[in-house]
């Protein structure tokens, strides 16, 4: 088992920024690819971002690339999601998820945090 707790979320104006963190513990935090995805209402979870078990390799949606960035600390149990540029149409929930195998599907992650909400503020 793998817990995840997401924490940063918030109110924010359009342009600013924010840090999402997502705490894993349980398992062998460095044996996980690690994702972020949000949750807009009435919409269908998508993809954010994603990062290799080592943090050499990153993957984005293209509506986030160039104003978002994932990392992760291994020796932390942590990854990280700074926002930047924030625009009202990134308000969601966010969540952090793991699994062992690289994928921009919601429906290949076995391990989910709770959530965090952001708010972008035109």
């Amino acid at each position: 088992q793998v817990q995840l707790v997401e924490s940063g979320g918030g109110l924010v104006q359009a342009g600013g920024s924010l840090r999402l963190s997502c705490a894993a513990s349980g398992r062998t935090f460095s044996d996980y690819f690690m994702a972020w995805f949000r949750q807009a209402p009435g919409k269908e979870r998508e993809f954010v971002a994603a990062i290799s078990r080592s943090g050499g390799s990153t993957y984005y949606a293209d509506s986030v690339k160039g104003r978002f960035t994932i990392s992760r600390d291994n020796a932390k149990n942590t990854v990280y999601l700074q926002m930047s540029s924030l625009k009202p149409e990134d308000t969601a929930v966010y969540y952090c998820a793991a699994d062992r195998f690289q994928s921009r599907s919601p429906k290949e992650y076995g391990y989910w945090g709770h959530g965090t909400q952001v708010t972008v503020s035109s």
